[in-house]
């Protein structure tokens, strides 16, 4: 999705989060996770019990301690250190912490600050987030870095041309710009679209400069540069899919618009961006896999953020998730409701026939998806959350259901959640998988997620028991970001608890859009 490139400003106190004092327990000089089922981030299955012995930040030891279904030896467990903690996950699962290749921090028009949106993403084991585009997060970077506030580490990708004092309309001004960004400190550039000799200026310099870059190939310039032009110049990486369907066309130049189309009308933009899959090649025909082969070897990375279009394929259900209910702000809320000016609210009269085309979109989109993935192409698993009924934390596992939808094994789901994310980032030496030498940022849940992803839902999966009483299971029980142990569902606890006051302060119930009292 398009966002505005604004810098949002945000009231929050620089030491620290406002809401409480908890900052979680840690780091400790030596912490073992005893008894763990460890389904790592590199496509090895599952394996246990297993302790994983941390100290400081760094993982240290990982040990095989039995077998299934055998009592543990404990003589010959990892031994705990004076000044040590043990945390008992003896029958739980292990996961890299998550990566979310596509998080925006918030937004003034959402009315979501810093502290509710890491809160939620947290709670949902995501341990790292890459910002691509929103507000200034350079100082929250290094609050996170610094374990200062509850947050994922952050890779800050600034929007193409923001801060500048006058639009960017030669190569030297676009190389000029991405030089200051990377000394600003930001990890890369995130690009809507521009000039193609502006566009190619930029991306030299940023590869140059030892930077990564992403896109959002918007229809303003996509006629002239989509996703091929993007890699062949050096981009690193795709959010969405525009850009993909146009350089897959063999029969046409442009999009098919329909001919009273105006980009500024939210209906039309997403109403016509459903037909686009079905106006590109066939897949498996021969342009379809020429333009495939190219990325594969250009190594370049595909962020398709399946859930945050969701809701056009099935408005209702993205409406009535329930967690909306506890954990969605009433600015948010009011925020998603069909708006002429509100972007991604482009509810203006969707129906029936909107959806099945959205539906046909999905098919499509999902089957060069899939198949980059079995060619050995990297996709990673981003949200764009805090648009079109996406809430931030709860999106997660719902783009890892849909990653199971589009074909993908899961733990080819949890691989692209964390060791391509981490690959994709520049940061698999550090981060996305669970070896010695790596930080130590795990998720830690009491179920199988491999069995079922909507375990990974804060409000959990709905189960019967032998007794025939309907129970919730699941949700994560600890998130770890740099050995420091967060309680997930106090997070959640503290998020509800400040939608609560917001309800309170304006005497806010949730109705569905057009409901009157």
């Amino acid at each position: 999705m398009k966002k505005l490139t604004i810098l949002f400003s945000f009231l929050f106190i620089l030491n620290g989060f406002a809401q409480d004092n908890y900052r979680g327990d840690g780091p400790h000089s030596q912490l073992i996770i005893r008894g763990v089922t460890l389904i790592n981030g590199d496509g090895s299955p599952p394996q246990g019990p297993i302790d994983i012995v941390v100290e400081g930040n760094k993982i240290v030891n990982i040990q095989v301690v039995g077998y299934d279904g055998v009592p543990i030896d404990d003589s010959k467990r990892p031994k705990l250190k004076s000044g040590g903690k043990e945390l008992d996950a003896n029958g739980m699962y292990l996961l890299p912490g998550f990566v979310d290749m596509h998080g925006h921090i918030g937004g003034n028009a959402q009315g979501a600050d810093p502290e509710y949106v890491f809160k939620l993403w947290m709670a949902h084991g995501v341990t790292t987030v890459r910002q691509p585009s929103g507000i200034n997060a350079l100082e929250l970077k290094r609050q996170s870095a610094a374990n200062e506030i509850i947050a994922p580490r952050i890779f800050e990708y600034t929007g193409f041309g923001s801060g500048s004092n006058q639009p960017i309309t030669t190569p030297e001004m676009a190389r000029e710009w991405v030089r200051q960004n990377a000394k600003k400190g930001a990890d890369g550039v995130k690009f809507f679209g521009a000039e193609p000799d502006i566009m190619t200026a930029a991306l030299d310099e940023n590869k140059k400069l030892g930077l990564r870059s992403t896109a959002h190939h918007a229809q303003l310039s996509v006629a002239r540069w989509n996703v091929l032009h993007s890699a062949r110049a050096g981009m690193t990486s795709m959010e969405h899919w525009y850009g993909l369907p146009e350089a897959l066309f063999n029969d046409r130049t442009v999009q098919h618009y329909r001919l009273d189309y105006n980009y500024q009308n939210e209906q039309h933009r997403f109403e016509e961006a459903g037909k686009l899959w079905k106006q590109a090649a066939e897949p498996y025909s021969e342009h379809w896999n020429k333009v495939m082969n190219e990325l594969l070897a250009l190594d370049f990375t595909i962020d398709p953020t399946f859930n945050i279009y969701e809701a056009s394929r099935d408005l209702h259900r993205a409406r009535r998730a329930e967690w909306h209910e506890d954990y969605t702000l009433p600015s948010l809320w009011k925020f998603y409701e069909p708006s002429k000016i509100s972007h991604g609210s482009y509810w203006h009269y969707w129906g029936t026939e909107q959806e099945v085309e959205w539906k046909h979109n999905y098919k499509l989109w999902m089957t060069f998806v899939n198949e980059y993935k079995n060619r050995g192409g990297r996709v990673t698993v981003g949200t764009d959350s805090g648009f079109i009924y996406q809430l931030y934390g709860f999106a997660y596992p719902r783009e890892l259901e849909l990653l199971r939808e589009a074909g993908f094994h899961p733990l080819e789901i949890i691989r692209a959640a964390t060791l391509n994310g981490a690959e994709a980032l520049g940061w698999d030496d550090k981060i996305g998988s669970v070896q010695i030498g790596k930080l130590a940022d795990f998720v830690i849940v009491e179920e199988n997620p491999l069995m079922n992803l909507k375990v990974l839902y804060g409000t959990g999966a709905i189960k019967l028991t032998q007794d025939n009483e309907v129970v919730r299971v699941g949700g994560v029980k600890y998130t770890i970001k740099d050995g420091i142990i967060y309680d997930a569902k106090r997070l959640l606890s503290d998020v509800k608890a400040m939608v609560d006051k917001a309800k309170a302060e304006t005497n806010w119930k949730m109705k569905q859009p057009g409901v009157k009292d």
